[in-house]
């Protein structure tokens, strides 16, 4: 299993830069970032300076979307940063959360996450595309040939269906064994029936994790759960609650959601966590003392991840990072 982190782009840049330096000399491979460019400052600026204090890490929005800048701009931006980086960058890929819905845009249809997954990679790649309302294709005559991978963020059966087809890997933002297996699954099952090789299909688990005291980690990770209700109220309203296509484990906890607060995404003073209980955090966080993060996380490999990546928002991060170099990761080396 691999190991990542995610910034928010609220913290300081000085402490970002010594925080990448910690978590690569740490064992950890990936390093992401939010790409709400409202709520948080603009990451990939952020992406640019990590880069230059590191030497092997990975980098990448998770996630980015297909609407918030011109697709020929997106991937000129890709493609330099892969570039800058020696070829250390992917993507993260959804339809769009808080980067559209907190200035009243709606996510963009899956069709439109398809075609712009193919057009920027054959922009980065160096071919010609055509996209859009645009009279003329586009080429960059800089590109050199790199193959940006691209991760698919997915909950829904067509959602899973489009990341199995069209994605290098899937963003599961859930750390729950059962339902990661029956999300992955699926997305696998997709690609092999498009008539994919997925040996190295990626699939992972992004999630908050809190070393320590677990009542200390359920309060600081309580926001988790809210976030990711956001996206299960989508999918209950678009599907029901059929349990083949959605499983009831995932849509039960929704039952008694308010509403979200999308100026307070994916923070803990959200207003609307009181429906959230401590199972729900259990299952949805990784919690506890170092070996049950090793329980945990062996279980979440059998269930096919790939790789962990922690949601850098619960304080103390600095200490679960020593944590997890010290005393995690090497149990998976």
């Amino acid at each position: 299993m691999q190991f990542g982190i995610c910034f928010k782009g609220f913290m300081k840049p000085e402490r970002q830069r010594a925080i990448v330096r910690q978590a690569e000399n740490g064992g950890f491979e990936y390093c992401w970032f939010y790409d709400s460019h409202i709520l948080w400052r603009e990451s990939f600026v952020a992406m640019a300076m990590c880069m230059e204090h590191t030497t092997t890490m990975r980098f990448g929005p998770c996630v980015t979307n297909p609407n918030t800048r011109d697709w020929s701009h997106a991937a000129s931006l890709f493609g330099s940063l892969a570039m800058q980086s020696n070829g250390r960058f992917d993507i993260g890929l959804g339809r769009g959360d808080s980067a559209v819905r907190v200035m009243g845009k709606k996510p963009a249809p899956l069709s439109r996450l398809e075609e712009f997954t193919h057009v920027v990679k054959a922009l980065v790649r160096g071919d010609e595309a055509q996209y859009g309302e645009c009279p003329e294709p586009v080429k960059f005559p800089w590109a050199w040939g790199y193959d940006l991978p691209v991760w698919v963020a997915a909950y829904g059966p067509k959602a899973l269906s489009s990341a199995g087809r069209v994605g290098d890997g899937l963003i599961l933002q859930i750390a729950d064994p059962g339902i990661c297996k029956w999300l992955g699954d699926q997305a696998i099952a997709a690609g092999k029936e498009a008539g994919r090789d997925m040996s190295n299909y990626g699939i992972m688990a992004a999630a908050p994790a809190y070393t320590g005291p677990i009542e200390k980690g359920r309060e600081a990770t309580k926001w988790f759960p809210a976030m990711v209700g956001n996206h299960v109220a989508d999918i209950v309203e678009k599907y029901g609650s059929d349990t083949d296509l959605v499983p009831a484990s995932l849509t039960s906890y929704i039952e008694n959601r308010r509403g979200y607060d999308y100026s307070k995404h994916g923070q803990s003073d959200n207003p609307y966590l009181d429906f959230i209980t401590d199972e729900i955090v259990d299952s949805f966080a990784v919690l506890g003392e170092p070996d049950d993060h090793i329980a945990k996380l062996k279980e979440l490999e059998a269930a096919g991840i790939t790789q962990f990546n922690i949601y850098l928002d619960n304080g103390d991060e600095e200490r679960i990072i020593a944590d997890y170099a010290e005393k995690i990761i090497p149990a998976f080396q």
